[in-house]
């Protein structure tokens, strides 16, 4: 018994060191939803415009994104391929790792199964929580990635943030506060807080959208065929459900004189 409880130990390890590892600032929840053609039409812009100068896609094909996505095969070629890739080649870029690794310090990850391997709540929340830090190499840090090494590619969107204070409507129990007598919001000072210096060229509104829209895509891409599992799915359950009838009615006929 020592023996077993010993071995979960030891098993466990490499889980609590990545919880630790990857603790850091709750996470803002989003809502994902990839039958949403046009919420990823404008992420793979999103992504073929600000990522892929450095990082790729190597296991997607071209042809299959624009096939999945409802985009013909001539605009994705004029909108979305800048390597002169042909419609059914891998989506990779041309910075040679040993480059990237000489001006980066690393090679910049491939990003097909990013949205897998971390989340995409923690997607969502590293991409909107890029600030000013004139310590770090590319003047940014990042509240969700502490140290790493990557510029803040959507600052001309979002614009330039800073640690500072702002106000923050009180909540109680998932229930924003308002005065009892001018019904005038309830607010504290919080500081720790990114808040933008600097505007972008969108809104707060129209950021979050563009950030949203850019991980839904990331996790279409890190599983393609998600809603065709769902499908798949449901019918094996309705499937179940019908011959769970069938066995029912059988095994009562089967049992009805054994008393």
């Amino acid at each position: 018994m020592k023996k077993l409880f010993v071995a979960l130990m030891l098993a466990a390890l490499p889980l609590l060191s990545f919880a630790a590892e990857h603790g850091g600032p709750e996470l803002e929840k989003v809502d994902i939803d990839v039958s949403d053609k046009a919420a990823m039409q404008d992420g793979l812009r999103t992504f073929t415009n600000y990522c892929m100068g450095c990082h790729s896609a190597k296991f997607q094909r071209y042809e299959r994104v624009a096939d999945d996505l409802g985009i013909p095969h001539e605009v994705m070629l004029s909108h979305s391929v800048f390597t002169g890739a042909k419609i059914g080649d891998h989506m990779n870029i041309g910075m040679q790792p040993a480059d990237a690794k000489t001006w980066f310090g690393a090679a910049p990850p491939d990003l097909t199964l990013v949205a897998r391997v971390r989340g995409t709540d923690w997607l969502y929340g590293y991409l909107k929580s890029f600030y000013v830090d004139p310590a770090r190499p590319y003047g940014v840090n990042n509240r969700v990635f502490p140290n790493v090494g990557m510029p803040n590619v959507l600052v001309g969107l979002q614009g330039k943030q800073v640690v500072g204070c702002k106000q923050i409507q009180v909540v109680e129990d998932g229930k924003k506060q308002y005065d009892p007598l001018t019904g005038t919001p309830l607010t504290h000072e919080a500081c720790d807080q990114l808040t933008i210096e600097t505007p972008g060229a969108l809104t707060d509104e129209q950021f979050d959208e563009k950030v949203k829209n850019l991980v839904t895509f990331l996790a279409y891409s890190a599983n393609p065929v998600k809603l065709q599992h769902q499908r798949i799915g449901t019918y094996v359950l309705l499937y179940l459900a019908f011959f769970f009838v069938f066995a029912y009615l059988l095994k009562r006929e089967y049992w009805k004189d054994v008393h």
